[in-house]
């Protein structure tokens, strides 16, 4: 995704859950490249996923490739290209439901940014923009358009596995948009063929295509540091789980209000998982699927965490909202983000940036690192948009795609320069204070709607922008997948998310001191006979293609 989009942005828009709609009771969830029963997992092996053909732009420095590694740029391009001919607009109303995550976006009369957008796209271009205040306040709106009738032009869905019949509700109120999206149909829409391909298998669903992929880095969560925090143990580089415990227990010191690591254990798990050699999401072995939870390595990672906080290397507050604060403060050594909204704080906060590579916890662990979906969701298009109409839309949503080193990309994260931003000496963009209130706070709801390919731009940091592409080089070395990506589990989509707060919930207070470690076996099998063990049988026979 190429704007800036938060922390708190990345992982509300990842883990929404809990959708009803009026008239449709149960719906069910594809938003993590789910495809549904029923001959859904064969319908889906079937389909010609759009064809990619890569836009010719300015160059980058760094090149990225088709595994995840992003196209890095040292410098703002000079010769950009221009990757749509004319405004695809028709002239009309154009509306749409989207969500932001950060300040309310002014209203289009006192909004310059969002005026110049409607010329370019030639159209009037109203978005519902739904403001973050908690998980629900989406799912509220989006209920409300659904059961009263009100539906826009162009609606996104959020990724999650946790919302009931979503097929049906696409197939009553949506556009299948595979006629116009699969194989090399697609290229009439340049931008939308040179979106990955892993990111197209997120809005697969029954083996049609059901909207637009968001597309987002490919890259997972990623262990963030203040490489200054480290300097007196020899920076953040380990030889064990054990080695970075005794390094964290030299660094800590509680009365000068300095800790290791922020609040929120469940992340570190996960961190300390790929230590250990835990899988990500499952494990698939000879056709059979073992949960992470399940998993010895998860379970010493668990063990590992209620060390570090008997050690007192957590922030002492678990309610900490000022994380990137402490950070740049040096009272704070590291905190778990994802990789896209990693490149976001490194935009944001003026501190020596590192990394933790995932290393070997103990002798004979073979450490990895888990992989994104490469999307947040699909935008879908209205069921009562005529073929002419959707063709106009796609138009629409190939613009707002536009990839980095175009024109229609530089005004998309930037706005119109001299007004909302400026280029420095060196050819760096710099926004202006109407540029973070315009452009930013506008950019941010269109990029839910549709993105171009994340890519890697620091203005005026080149060398950390260098250092970022090489991290996720050596990441990609030990990369690894959810194997159960783009198949289905009707018991995932209903029962995943309460079941995962469940076991989120225990490994808090384990961690916390509130249960003993062996609270986890007994939520662990509850995990299990409470939908894990179905989940597992539907997930096999769909990787099987029953």
């Amino acid at each position: 995704m190429s704007t800036n989009l938060s922390r708190r942005g990345f992982m509300g828009a990842a883990g929404i859950a809990g959708l009803t709609v009026a008239g449709l009771s149960t719906l069910s969830a594809c938003g993590s490249g789910a495809t549904v029963s029923k001959g859904g997992a064969k319908a889906s092996a079937k389909l010609k996923l759009p064809t990619y053909a890569a836009v010719q732009t300015a160059p980058a420095d760094l090149a990225g490739n088709a595994a995840g590694l992003d196209a890095t740029y040292l410098r703002y391009p000079k010769a950009l290209t221009k990757s749509v001919a004319k405004a695809p607009g028709d002239g009309s109303r154009i509306t749409a439901l989207t969500e932001t995550f950060t300040t309310p976006a002014p209203p289009q009369g006192k909004n310059a940014y969002w005026q110049e957008l409607n010329k370019r796209l030639g159209a009037q271009f109203d978005m519902t923009i739904v403001v973050d205040q908690g998980v629900d306040a989406y799912l509220q709106k989006f209920n409300a358009m659904m059961a009263g009738g009100d539906i826009p032009d162009l609606v996104w869905f959020p990724p999650n596995q946790g919302i009931q019949r979503v097929p049906e509700l696409l197939d009553a109120k949506f556009h299948d948009l595979t006629p116009y999206l699969s194989g090399d149909a697609v290229k009439d829409y340049p931008n939308l063929a040179n979106l990955p391909t892993t990111a197209w298998k997120t809005a697969v669903i029954n083996g049609k295509i059901r909207g637009v992929t968001v597309a987002y880095g490919s890259m997972g969560q990623v262990y963030v540091v203040n490489q200054d925090f480290w300097k007196p143990v020899g920076g953040a580089e380990f030889s064990s789980a054990e080695d970075f415990l005794a390094k964290g227990k030299e660094l800590l010191d509680a009365k000068r209000n300095k800790y290791v690591l922020e609040p929120e254990y469940v992340n570190h798990i996960g961190m300390f998982g790929q230590w250990f050699g835990a899988p990500s999401g499952w494990r698939l072995d000879g056709g059979k699927l073992t949960h992470m939870y399940e998993t010895e390595e998860y379970q010493e990672a668990v063990a590992f965490a209620v060390k570090v906080a008997k050690a007192g290397l957590f922030w002492p507050d678990p309610n900490l909202s000022t994380t990137m604060e402490k950070m740049a403060q040096g009272s704070l050594g590291a905190y778990v983000q994802s990789f896209p909204s990693f490149l976001v704080d490194a935009k944001t906060y003026d501190f020596p940036f590192g990394i933790i590579a995932p290393f070997a916890a103990k002798a004979g662990a073979k450490p990895r690192y888990s992989m994104g979906y490469g999307s947040v969701g699909y935008t879908a298009i209205n069921k009562k948009a005529d073929a002419k109409r959707v063709k106009m839309l796609l138009g629409v949503l190939d613009y707002l795609a536009a990839p980095f080193g175009t024109e229609e990309r530089l005004f998309l994260d930037n706005g119109i320069e001299g007004k909302h931003f400026t280029r420095t000496a060196k050819g760096d963009v710099k926004l202006t204070a109407k540029g973070n209130s315009e452009a930013v706070t506008t950019a941010m709801p269109l990029a839910f709607l549709a993105a171009g390919p994340e890519y890697i731009y620091l203005p005026g940091q080149p060398e950390l922008a260098g250092k970022i592409h090489g991290w996720q080089q050596e990441l990609l070395k030990i990369s690894q997948s959810n194997p159960t990506s783009g198949h289905f589990s009707d018991t995932s989509t209903s029962k995943s998310p309460s079941l995962t707060t469940a076991m989120a919930d225990c490994q808090k207070d384990i961690i916390a001191g509130r249960k003993p470690i062996s609270a986890y076996k007994e939520e662990l099998r509850k995990w299990r006979s409470g939908g894990g063990d179905k989940m597992r049988a539907e997930f096999e026979a769909s990787l099987a293609g029953k």
